[in-house]
């Protein structure tokens, strides 16, 4: 059975290999990346569990603005108790646990509670293959996003809230 849960700091070994094995070496979040992440913003910070097993990750800071800038990857802050915009700087699923609805679900648990902290829109940036995967959830397509992380190309998504 799969459940969902806030992250712990024990979880921080299996979270790194899952985006290791998710995301190439330019893109994937540092260790030190998810400690802080884990240490400011538990609360938007999902994991997804299979018997016990972490099998699936999402994460990212409420922000002020409608898209994510690449400082957000190294320079995040606590999140505000409500409003603005919830963030997603990272969504894996281990290749094992793939095609099984766990990115969907985590989604799902990521906008239930940023409805319920009034947040305005969730905003992504994700590759052109995962669009339509994204636009599946009723994420609409901003457009080419300026981020220049892991130098690739990657499209601005956003799903409103309100």
């Amino acid at each position: 059975m799969l459940t969902i849960r806030n992250v712990k700091n024990t979880d921080l070994p299996r979270l790194v290999t899952i985006e290791n094995l998710c995301f190439s070496k330019e893109e994937a979040a540092s260790k030190a990346a998810f400690e802080k992440r884990i240490e400011l913003i538990p609360d938007s910070f999902f994991i997804a569990e299979e018997n016990g097993e972490i099998v699936g990750l999402i994460n990212g800071p409420v922000i002020e603005t409608e898209f994510i800038s690449d400082d957000l990857f190294n320079n995040i802050k606590e999140n505000p108790a409500s409003g603005c915009h919830q963030s997603i700087l990272g969504l894996a699923v281990h290749p094992d646990f793939q095609g099984r609805g766990v990115a969907s679900m985590l989604l799902a648990n990521l906008e239930y509670e940023a409805k319920t902290s009034q947040r305005e829109t969730i905003t992504l940036t994700c590759k052109e293959n995962l669009i339509r995967f994204y636009e599946n959830h009723g994420y609409i397509n901003k457009g080419v996003s300026d981020s220049e992380h892991g130098g690739v190309t990657w499209f601005n998504l956003t799903k409103s809230l309100t």
